[in-house]
């Protein structure tokens, strides 16, 4: 039953979604002050330790043993019963441990995300127990409604190809709750800050469009024809959000930006995620286009409205594109492009839209509930936000005792 073909293919895979951790991290490093780059770069990297085992450990278990109810249970903990031969209710062509493997990258790098809405301000300590506790008790609980076999979210009928209620919805709505309660960051409004290194970003934005190919191409699990339409649609959506992006700059400020370019097609990719796998290439340049107006809005006019310092916006990039791009699938979803999906409103079948709107609405209110409740408790024993001295230095220093650049200014 393994093809050797499929199993190359997941192993490849696996490897580009890892590498869109560190890409995240330089992505996030660039945006905030020179005095805080170490910090997120150690999130970023210590959530790839923590989280890989973490997954090998209970996670995998917790979110893919099939199993009806909150999550999946410990009868695959520790891997037991995960071989190397094929397991058909996941993926019947390539070992269990490959699929395994795969959607560890998903585990590590959903929390990873929430880093944005949180950045130079929180304890490092605090950090590594909230990571731990939100990955256990709102990702594989979410992630085996959505994917597992047994989930009630999948019986119902729910399309999620590569995550965006998984990852990109319910990382987005954690970044939301966080930023609200631990509080805008020190002399926010007199010292607005701005991305200390743009090549930086830059980069982490090529390294994530460059992984996500194995996110969402990947996520077909065989290298077929669906995996050939995940890649295509993958790179139109994001390159019709930076342009759209780039336009809307343009009209409003007189000027494109490259930073505007770049969040514009991370906002694509994340729209396009639940779709990649049940959408055309039509749709997808719909689907790109649209998410920049809609995260545009998000972030330079809702935020500043309300005053939460969501400080590199991952809720108004990942929480409203994937938003957008779950609701989008249930419009746009094609039995032609996959039989196994569905087809959308838009083809003959309004009840996906409603199911996809549904879950959307499921992801919201339980990750929120759950994000603040894993916080207080954090708070409570441990206190989440390192002193205004601390934030003031740089959490460079005073949590690692590095700096980032030894050339000073």
């Amino acid at each position: 039953m393994i093809n050797t073909g499929d199993t190359a293919w997941i192993l490849i895979s696996s490897a580009l979604v890892l590498l869109m951790t560190p890409g995240l991290a330089f992505f996030y490093g660039g945006m905030v002050r020179k005095k805080n780059m170490l910090s997120v770069l150690m999130q970023c990297f210590i959530i790839m330790c923590v989280l890989s085992l973490q997954w090998v450990l209970f996670g995998y278990s917790l979110s893919f043993h099939p199993a009806s109810g909150f999550w999946g249970g410990f009868g695959w903990a520790g891997l037991k019963g995960v071989g190397l031969e094929a397991y058909p209710d996941y993926a019947g062509t390539i070992p269990h441990q490959a699929f395994m493997i795969f959607q560890a990258m998903f585990a590590i790098i959903t929390p990873a995300l929430i880093i944005g809405a949180f950045a130079e301000r929180m304890k490092f300590s605090a950090f590594l127990v909230f990571t731990l506790l939100w990955a256990t008790f709102v990702y594989d609980p979410l992630c085996h409604w959505v994917w597992g076999i047994g989930g009630w979210l999948r019986n119902l009928g729910a399309l999620d190809f590569a995550g965006g209620t998984v990852v990109h919805i319910n990382a987005g709505i954690a970044a939301l709750v966080t930023a609200l309660v631990i509080g805008r960051r020190k002399n926010l409004d007199t010292n607005t800050p701005v991305p200390h290194n743009l090549p930086f970003v830059v980069l982490g934005t090529g390294l994530l469009w460059f992984g996500w190919f194995g996110f969402n191409a990947g996520s077909a699990l065989a290298a077929n024809g669906l995996a050939v339409n995940a890649f295509v649609v993958t790179n139109t959506a994001a390159a019709a959000a930076g342009l759209s992006w780039a336009l809307l700059e343009w009209k409003r400020n007189g000027k494109p930006t490259m930073f505007g370019v770049a969040s514009g097609a991370v906002a694509g990719l994340v729209a396009i995620t639940p779709a990649a796998g049940f959408v055309s290439v039509i749709p997808a340049i719909i689907i790109g286009s649209l998410v920049s107006v809609f995260c545009f809005i998000a972030v330079s006019a809702i935020k500043p409205k309300f005053g939460y310092d969501d400080s590199l916006d991952a809720f108004g990039v990942h929480c409203v594109g994937g938003i957008w791009g779950a609701l989008a699938t249930g419009l746009f979803a094609s039995k032609a492009v996959n039989p196994l999906g569905a087809d959308g409103l838009f083809f003959g079948n309004p009840k996906q839209f409603l199911i996809q709107l549904a879950t959307v609405l499921v992801t919201i209110g339980y990750t929120f509930i759950a994000t603040f409740l894993i916080y207080k408790l954090v708070d409570l024993f441990i206190g989440v936000r390192v002193s205004e001295k601390e934030e003031l230095m740089g959490l460079d220093l005073t949590q690692h005792r590095e700096r980032a650049y030894t050339v000073l200014e």
